[in-house]
């Protein structure tokens, strides 16, 4: 694996060394060190890396008869920025995954926002419910035990900035995103592990996706910290976002399936109060 020349074609053969080394467990950063030793620019390694393995993945995907990829929201996190312009408000990047997709935001709200959002959802917050999905409609589940409540999408002025700074943020129309969903939780109060995508094997689902489509990324934003707990969890890989106020943790995931690894929870919350506000994402607009 070598190269000459200004102009550096990735070929055909460097695309299967690369996924050679991938199923080898070569971590990224000694295949990327071996192809600039070779001549390669970082840029042209990088990128001729990132596109073959993703190409490796959905090829994998495929055959073991996984639903397709689609499109889904992301930071432009190319250039490792520590902040992000998001229009009114610059944001800053505290930590980025990969596989699965995972971004910790910080400051994405500020203390006033946070504390603004409380104050309009308590007079109109109600045991949560999640979707129903073998009917399309709402439920009470025993695995969520928070109150909360919706705002429409554009409801007031303070919700149009945010969606609007979020649409930003994560590159994706604001009118795909569901209404703000504002979460509170007392002492002992969770939401265990679940994915937010509709299973599409669930006889409530093609009603649900008739208003948008899939879910496809999720925003958490934390408005109030409780004293002990209350993190949010992702199991497959063996992360804890801490619930930060002004904070957000986002997730994308392109497909409906475990496979994403953006199996999630919030954790029980020990002492304190934690409040939430969370934003889905669809691939269409919402309506």
């Amino acid at each position: 694996m070598t190269t000459t020349g200004t102009q550096q074609q990735v070929s055909p053969e460097l695309r299967k060394w690369i996924v050679e080394q991938a199923q080898a467990g070569h971590p990224a950063e000694s295949v990327l060190k071996a192809m600039l030793a070779s001549g390669w620019t970082e840029d042209v390694a990088i990128e001729a890396m990132e596109s073959t393995l993703r190409g490796h993945l959905e090829e994998q995907a495929q055959v073991q008869g996984l639903p397709p990829a689609v499109p889904v929201p992301d930071a432009a996190l190319d250039e490792s920025p520590l902040y992000i312009d998001a229009g009114d408000r610059r944001v800053a990047v505290l930590q980025a995954m990969y596989s699965p997709r995972v971004v910790v935001f910080g400051g994405l709200l500020s203390d006033e926002e946070c504390e603004q959002l409380i104050a309009l959802a308590k007079p109109r917050l109600a045991r949560s419910l999640t979707v129903a999905t073998k009917t399309g409609g709402e439920e009470v589940n025993a695995d969520r035990t928070s109150n909360g409540m919706f705002f429409q999408r554009g409801e007031s002025e303070l919700l149009r900035r945010i969606e609007q700074r979020i649409a930003r943020l994560v590159n994706w129309p604001e009118e795909n995103g569901e209404g703000l969903q504002i979460l509170q939780y007392g002492p002992g109060a969770e939401y265990k592990p679940h994915y937010d995508y509709f299973d599409p094997a669930e006889p409530g689902t093609p009603t649900i996706l008739r208003r948008g489509g899939q879910r496809v990324g999720t925003i958490l934003i934390y408005l109030a910290e409780p004293e002990k707990g209350g993190g949010t969890v992702f199991p497959d890989v063996h992360l804890e976002v801490g619930p930060k106020r002004g904070n957000a943790v986002f997730f994308s995931y392109d497909r409906a399936h475990p496979s994403t690894r953006t199996l999630h929870g919030g954790a029980p919350v020990l002492a304190g109060e934690k409040w939430i506000a969370t934003k889905w994402l669809r691939e269409r607009r919402f309506e």
